[in-house]
């Protein structure tokens, strides 16, 4: 069974759907047993850093999440799930993360461009590619260049470039996703991706 973490941020019933249709059983809760019981972790979260953070402060699901993925059970993070695994953020001042994946939380320049001179729009909207640094469970038989959806301002830095899985450009070459051990997490969103995104759901949910 696959826990969603259910922190009043977030697109959860479009992640559980995506999982079930991806062939998965789910649940979304915020329940610190039903975390615990859980086979596979997911983290979604659209919405500002602090208070994603607040949010999971004031439900108690700081530790269960910290617990789940000390346990080693498989973990994704979606979008702000990803930011949230660092160590602080830079959304409005400076806020402390979980603290898991050390490195920053960081904003788009505004000043981004294409190759063309042409000023880039700030938040990253759309569809882009993923240049695949190294290949976790999640992206199996997912091709290097493969397309997926992204909405976000901000994008991670990881002070260990070991952790990246992969790159995408958007005016500056940005990490968009991570995998270290157990947990797997990404910028862009899977359950917004069509096939493909479907295909990591899918992925994730057949780890053991």
């Amino acid at each position: 069974m696959i826990a969603i973490i259910d922190y009043d941020m977030g697109n959860l019933r479009s992640v559980q759907k995506g999982f079930e249709r991806a062939g998965h059983r789910c649940i979304v809760t915020r329940n610190p047993k039903d975390i615990s019981n859980a086979t596979h972790v997911v983290l979604p979260g659209v919405g500002a850093f602090k208070d994603c953070m607040d949010n999971l402060k004031n439900y108690g699901l700081v530790e269960p999440i910290l617990n789940a993925i000390k346990s080693g059970k498989p973990f994704l993070g979606i979008c702000l799930g990803l930011q949230l695994l660092f160590s602080e953020g830079e959304e409005f001042g400076i806020h402390k993360g979980l603290d898991v994946i050390k490195g920053r939380v960081v904003r788009f320049s505004p000043e981004l461009r294409t190759p063309n001179s042409e000023l880039l729009k700030i938040p990253h909207m759309g569809w882009n590619d993923i240049k695949i640094e190294k290949r976790p469970p999640a992206l199996t038989d997912i091709a290097d260049g493969s397309y997926f959806y992204f909405v976000h301002s901000y994008y991670v830095v990881p002070k260990d470039d070991g952790v990246i899985a992969t790159k995408t450009n958007y005016g500056v070459e940005f990490v968009s996703s991570i995998w270290k051990g157990n947990i797997f997490a990404c910028q862009f969103h899977p359950e917004k991706s069509q096939k493909l995104g479907l295909k990591i759901l899918k992925n994730f949910g057949d780890i053991s």
